[in-house]
């Protein structure tokens, strides 16, 4: 692979990851590494978007739903009191592929606008079903008292090991998904993306593959839900909402979609935004309105909205797309 600047920032992105925890020590500030945490678990989830959203045409508007699932199974069971982390992730990553399987059974049936609502629809569904669990919380949530357990193998409860656990979960992800989308699978669903009845007239069983699909980003969801659970040690509806799954279609659009590091990128940009434009705007802004008892800074998705609007408008295919246009016109 030619060493440029597309390749250049995937490469630097990782390397800072993987020294986070090592920062965090040395500075002695553990915000960094809980934000970093949430940044590398929210990339999971984008990724597995991305394989239905980049790479197979379905925009999902429901996906957050699999967070949910994934971080209940770990609540209600830790709950109930069972920690084992031998039980609780496989556990969530089986009722996220069921329910990513029933959804994924009736939604693939439709096409465009009415398969975005009809997963936006199932989404809520099951969001209204956690608010209705009193004995777990309901609206306010369940607190997990203790992080799933692999007895002597890993400590959980270590804000380090922790991160780094995340950290190999999104390689691995990365991975999955870098050798499926290069495999005869992948390229029937990227067929399917472009021409869906001149891939089935020529024998392939579209349905079942993109049903396939669908699957395997609900279940890596789930993980990411598992792991989101065990990092903020709570569990609550807010996570299942459909403004959550606007975020991760966002943060997708954003790195660029069809792109292996394209969701990893866009996280990071969306969440580091999302932290630093209020204390940016605290320092610069607000001193300005002390007399008359505003502060802007609480207003900050005001101005992420339109950051985000010009990346949309003059970084076609992303920051991931923006870096490889740049790659292009760079002399060989």
């Amino acid at each position: 692979m030619a060493l440029n600047l597309r390749t250049l920032v995937a490469a630097l992105l990782v390397l800072a990851l993987l020294l986070v925890p090592v920062y965090a020590a040395f500075i002695g500030n553990n915000f960094i590494l809980s934000v970093c945490t949430r940044m590398v678990i929210l990339a999971i989830a984008a990724t597995s978007l991305n394989l239905i959203m980049g790479y197979g045409g379905m925009v999902s508007f429901g996906h957050a739903a699999y967070l949910g699932i994934g971080g209940y199974v770990v609540g209600i069971l830790a709950f109930e009191g069972i920690y084992s982390g031998f039980i609780q992730w496989p556990l969530a990553l089986v009722v996220s592929a069921v329910f990513a399987l029933v959804i994924g059974a009736l939604s693939l049936r439709t096409k465009g606008v009415y398969f975005i609502m009809i997963t936006l629809a199932f989404a809520q569904m099951i969001y209204y079903v956690g608010v209705s669990l009193s004995r777990y919380g309901a609206d306010d949530g369940l607190t997990i008292q203790r992080r799933s357990q692999f007895g002597d193998l890993i400590n959980m409860s270590h804000k380090a090991t922790f991160y780094y656990v995340c950290l190999a979960c999104l390689f691995i992800t990365l991975f999955v998904v870098w050798r499926l989308v290069n495999s005869r699978f992948g390229m029937a669903i990227q067929g399917a993306r472009s021409n869906d009845t001149r891939m089935r007239a020529i024998g392939f069983p579209t349905y079942r593959y993109k049903l396939t699909c669908f699957v395997i980003a609900g279940t890596i969801c789930g993980l990411a839900g598992a792991l989101l659970a065990n990092h903020t040690d709570f569990i609550s509806p807010a996570v299942m909402h459909w403004t959550r799954s606007g975020d991760l279609i966002v943060m997708v659009v954003l790195g660029g979609m069809a792109t292996l590091f394209g969701p990893l990128i866009g996280t990071v940009a969306f969440l580091a935004l999302e932290e630093a434009l209020p204390f940016v705007m605290s320092k610069t802004i607000d001193p300005y309105f002390i007399p008359s008892g505003i502060r802007p800074s609480e207003y900050w998705q005001i101005i992420l909205g339109p950051l985000l609007l010009l990346v949309v408008l003059f970084a076609r295919g992303g920051i991931d797309g923006f870096l490889a246009r740049i790659s292009d016109k760079e002399p060989s």
